[in-house]
């Protein structure tokens, strides 16, 4: 990774530290996204939004009748308690 040396006016660095802070990253993070934006077109992250409406448009044939029962989803399984660790409870 390479170190860069800019120069911007205090007003400017200003703002770009709020923006960081409310988007709880660094200045440095900030402008290597932006560069990254600029260099391939492409934005560096998804939003969520996309990323969830990408996920559900890979699911088909869904129906919540299709669940197993409680009793099925724990027929033989042992269960932790992780109130007490090593102390595990009957399936």
């Amino acid at each position: 990774m390479k170190n860069i040396t800019l120069s911007v006016p205090d007003e400017i660095y200003r703002e770009a530290r709020l923006t960081a802070a409310r988007q709880n990253t660094s200045v440095s993070a900030l402008v290597a996204t932006l560069l990254h934006e600029l260099a391939t077109g492409q934005p560096r992250h998804t939003s969520r939004a996309a990323t969830i409406d990408a996920a559900f448009a890979t699911v088909s044939d869904f129906a919540a009748s299709d669940r197993l029962s409680r009793d099925q989803t724990y027929d033989g399984v042992t269960v932790l308690n992780p109130f007490l660790p090593g102390v595990t409870l009957p399936a």
